[in-house]
């Protein structure tokens, strides 16, 4: 466990008591690009912190097509697995790395135990529960009001945040599965936004133009 880290990261969020259990508890993990930390329909023993990196939280429909919900990033945890944990019930997201990420995953029992022994990690449940929360409703509203280019272009501005680099290293078929869409479709609209300076592309590398 990176001790530095964990401080550095959380000590303006916890008291030093949870910090302390946390270093106590957690189990740290590195993930590249990828790789996989939860399935759905996975049994949920713990749950994650972020301490570098981002992560991609999907969810899935019964046709097994797939859809982006949100980002997590440095300090977030994941609501979502937050509330399988209160309902011990399973998985309903996938979640992978998006790149180099660093998270320390706490056992599920001690969730409600330090919302009622800490105060500043029930401020950050309820503030993580408010901010996905807002993250997926942009993306309801992305689905019924937007078109699948104004879609594109938000997801690539989006990613380029989370990541800190406006060069991404991703397919047009990845993009496809993250949008719900086909590759052919995407291409189309990729090749679109280039003719419009908003992008610059070559083999698997996308340059966003707007931060460039």
């Amino acid at each position: 466990m990176e001790t530095a880290t964990v401080q550095n990261q959380f000590e303006f969020l916890f008291e030093k008591e949870l910090i302390d259990e946390i270093l106590e508890l957690g189990q740290q993990k590195e993930f590249g690009a990828g790789d996989e930390l939860m399935d759905i329909d996975q049994e949920i023993t713990h749950f994650p912190l972020v301490l570098n990196g981002s992560l991609k939280v999907m969810t899935e429909n019964d046709e097994g097509n797939e859809l982006l919900l949100y980002y997590l990033e440095m300090g977030d945890t994941c609501a979502m697995t937050l509330q399988c944990c209160l309902k011990n019930s399973r998985s309903k997201i996938r979640v992978t790395a998006e790149g180099k990420t660093s998270v320390v995953f706490i056992p599920i029992e001690k969730m409600e135990e330090w919302i009622v022994k800490y105060s500043s990690w029930r401020r950050f449940v309820f503030d993580s529960y408010n901010n996905r929360l807002n993250e997926m409703l942009e993306s309801i509203d992305s689905l019924a009001f937007q078109n699948l280019e104004e879609r594109l272009y938000k997801y690539l501005k989006d990613k380029v945040m989370v990541n800190g680099s406006e060069e991404l290293k991703i397919t047009h078929q990845q993009i496809a599965i993250d949008l719900n869409s086909s590759r052919v479709v995407i291409s189309r609209l990729m090749k679109k936004l280039e003719q419009q300076n908003q992008i610059k592309q070559d083999r698997n590398r996308i340059v966003f133009k707007e931060f460039s």
